[in-house]
């Protein structure tokens, strides 16, 4: 007993400081103390980095850990978003029967005859911002809100347990299959704990209640059954992944070579044969599992109104951007206004054009290349996008654990300095502090870039799955 604790003493001591930190997280904060985030942040990371150093090969105690972390957010309140009002305003709409893409919270409070408990304090709740547009929530996500509703309909707190809840399931479920997709892919499964312990990850999807932790589980879900050649069921839940968050449509081009290319890396007849149906089949069910899902809310309405809240993400909206932000300045020197109803439309086009260059003109066959180029994609939609939460960032860090790129975690780490916004009384971004944020990203990016592809040149990969 004694020589077990001195073994493990010093990992209890951070264990016991983390929770220590993790529960002023969760009930001591104000989100204008900046001083206080980033000193907890900071502290965070490196108790995360010290129990994993001590711990290397104890995954039963690092799982542990990772749920331990997890729970002291139960009962709390997020503090640093107010999203998740919305969420569970439209999940007690579902309930009462209504269709939560139809209507807008405004107009329900200022007819002052909303059908759903403790209405004007979700409202007060998620803000005038958000109550004044339309959900743009797809419904898988809808489903977890409504089960919130069922359980805990007439109680916020009680909701954002029910919510929080789902979600460390979620997170469950990625440690799952991503230990094992790790260990298939003779990766050190280990690196699961990147994704697990990291604080990001923690405070921003258990902690705020952002749902990119059940799309997270589902693509894992996916790439695992892909890698083990069970394509149909991997369509399937890529799909649920697209009806939770639409971001994973952006992947779809990427799948091309994995399906088409032999195993030497090339294309012929018998591949093209043999591939093309299954590529087409692989496509046709993550598309028909996605209008399942949406079959039910589906109508004219629908459309109008779905398509005109995601236009506002890349039109209207502008927060923590990079690119953009660069675009933007340039044009207010040559036209002087915003351009970013320009740049909005111009932008995403970009993106696609890279998005095919990444499918066609880089090798993709194999599960890790296949990752990698997953990651390079969502990161360059992210780097050309008008907006990036926070909590976006998740889905290339819990890729990136997969490949040989690292930058996504130094993003994770940075990205707090995002919310130096709210030292602002009208949340005014501090754009030096956007700045440093994302040169530290991109000088991580473009050494493992020059350290990858001299990597590569001297020893190509050969997997064929």
């Amino acid at each position: 007993m004694l020589a077990q604790w001195k073994h493990h003493r010093f990992s209890i001591l951070f264990l016991f400081i983390g929770v220590l930190f993790y529960w002023s997280f969760a009930y001591q904060l104000d989100r204008t103390d900046f001083t206080k985030i980033i000193t907890l942040w900071a502290a965070l990371f490196i108790v995360s980095y010290k129990i994993i150093q001590f711990n290397p090969n104890n995954w039963k105690l690092l799982a542990a850990t990772g749920l331990l972390f997890r729970l002291v957010f139960l009962f709390a309140i997020p503090n640093l978003s107010q999203d998740f009002y919305r969420f569970i305003w439209d999940g007690r709409m579902l309930l009462e029967g209504y269709n939560p893409y139809l209507s807008l919270p405004e107009v329900w409070i200022a007819q002052g005859n909303a059908p759903i408990a403790q209405a004007q304090e979700l409202y007060v709740g998620m803000g005038e911002l958000n109550g004044s547009h339309y959900t743009n929530y797809p419904p898988v996500s809808q489903l977890c809100y409504f089960i919130a509703a069922l359980f805990a309909g007439k109680s916020i707190l009680g909701s954002a347990v029910v919510l929080r809840t789902l979600i460390i399931l979620a997170d469950i479920g990625t440690f799952f299959f991503g230990k094992k997709l790790l260990k298939a892919m003779n990766l050190p499964e280990k690196q699961i704990f990147w994704y697990i312990l990291n604080p990001f990850i923690i405070i921003e999807l258990t902690g705020n209640l952002h749902f990119e932790a059940v799309m997270i589980f589902f693509i894992i879900w996916s790439i695992y059954l892909l890698h083990k050649g069970y394509w149909y069921w991997a369509g399937i839940m890529l799909g649920l992944s697209v009806s939770v968050k639409l971001i994973p449509l952006l992947f779809l081009p990427l799948f091309f070579q994995k399906f088409v290319m032999n195993k030497n890396g090339g294309f012929n007849k018998l591949s093209l044969t043999l591939g093309l149906p299954k590529l087409i089949g692989f496509y046709s069910i993550v598309v028909f599992t996605v209008f399942l899902t949406f079959a039910p809310f589906l109508s004219g309405e629908f459309f109008h109104n779905f398509k005109r809240t995601i236009t506002l993400w890349f039109q209207t909206f502008e927060f923590n951007a990079s690119i953009f932000f660069v675009i933007r300045w340039i044009g207010y020197q040559i036209v002087g206004w915003n351009v970013i109803e320009t740049a909005g439309k111009i932008l995403p086009l970009v993106t696609i054009i890279i998005l095919l260059a990444l499918t066609f003109f880089r090798k993709n066959r194999a599960t890790p290349q296949l990752i990698t180029a997953m990651v390079l994609g969502i990161c360059t939609y992210y780097f050309l996008s008008t907006t990036v939460h926070p909590w976006y960032i998740a889905v290339p860090l819990s890729l990136c654990i997969f490949t040989n790129y690292k930058f996504p975690i130094v993003w994770s780490f940075v990205i707090i300095l995002s919310y130096t916004a709210y030292l602002h009384p009208d949340f005014k971004e501090n754009l030096w502090m956007v700045g440093l944020e994302y040169i530290s990203v991109f000088t991580v990016l473009s050494w493992e870039i020059y350290k990858n592809t001299k990597a590569s040149k001297r020893m190509p990969i050969t997997s064929s799955n």
